[in-house]
């Protein structure tokens, strides 16, 4: 499917597909002056670039068919282009490490909260934006929190829930440097954004059907789901 064109939003063409993307929505990969190709999920690595937003399986059976390789040599205008086997792990990694970078940053900024009883206050003045859970977080956990946010946002009946992240509570607890993160809340709109654009790409390439949705704000994006190449960046 094409994503709509926006002429304030700078995009790139898919290496793959040929559909074009917001670059923010995209994974870039660059290549290294010895011809090998690396993920570049920050899109600040030097030198030509060659973006891609296809999940991992797709971009697994891509390289597996050789046409990964056929399209990053068209993209990068050699033929010295070397894959590394695993790269759809080392871009599962890159962009799980990046979403949960940003939460991280956003624990810092104190603009989320964790621990039930916070994010279900919250959740009830409608003071928030977007919620996560753990994968292992239990079922009745999550129901509570997503009903309180529900009644603040005065959605009852709506089916607003929380998002289940690909994390486990360790995971997140190490990422936010706090003991035992089940659930976040994101308690400021912005954060809530910029939150959800990281977590869209790392579960859109995992091929998560869920999506982040802040309140007050649209759709997150894409996902990964167009491909983009580029020159230079």
């Amino acid at each position: 499917m094409r994503t709509p064109r926006n002429d304030t939003v700078s995009e790139r063409r898919c290496i793959l597909s040929g559909d074009r993307a917001p670059r923010a929505a995209l994974i870039r990969l660059a290549l290294a002056p010895d011809g090998q190709v690396h993920p570049d999920v920050r899109a600040k690595a030097p030198g030509r670039g060659a973006w891609i937003g296809v999940t991992r399986v797709e971009l697994e059976t891509a390289q597996a068919k050789g046409k990964l390789k056929g399209s990053l040599a068209r993209a990068f205008k050699t033929g010295d282009v070397r894959i590394p086997d695993d790269m759809g792990a080392q871009i599962e990694a890159a962009l799980s490490r990046a979403a949960l970078e940003r939460l991280g940053l956003e624990a810092r900024a104190s603009t989320l909260v964790t621990g039930s009883d916070r994010i279900e206050d919250n959740a009830r003045k409608g003071g928030l934006y977007a919620l996560y859970h753990a994968s292992d977080a239990g079922t009745d956990g999550n129901r509570k929190l997503d009903q309180a946010w529900r009644v603040g946002m005065d959605e009852e009946g709506s089916g607003r829930a929380g998002l289940v992240l690909a994390a486990d509570r360790t995971m997140l607890s190490v990422a936010l440097g706090r003991e035992n993160v089940v659930h976040i809340g994101l308690i400021d709109a912005r954060a809530a954004e910029r939150v959800a654009a990281a977590i869209d790409r790392w579960h859109g390439f995992i091929g998560s059907a869920s999506r982040a949705k802040p309140c007050e704000s649209g759709s997150q994006g894409s996902g990964p789901r167009d491909a983009v190449n580029d020159e230079g960046r």
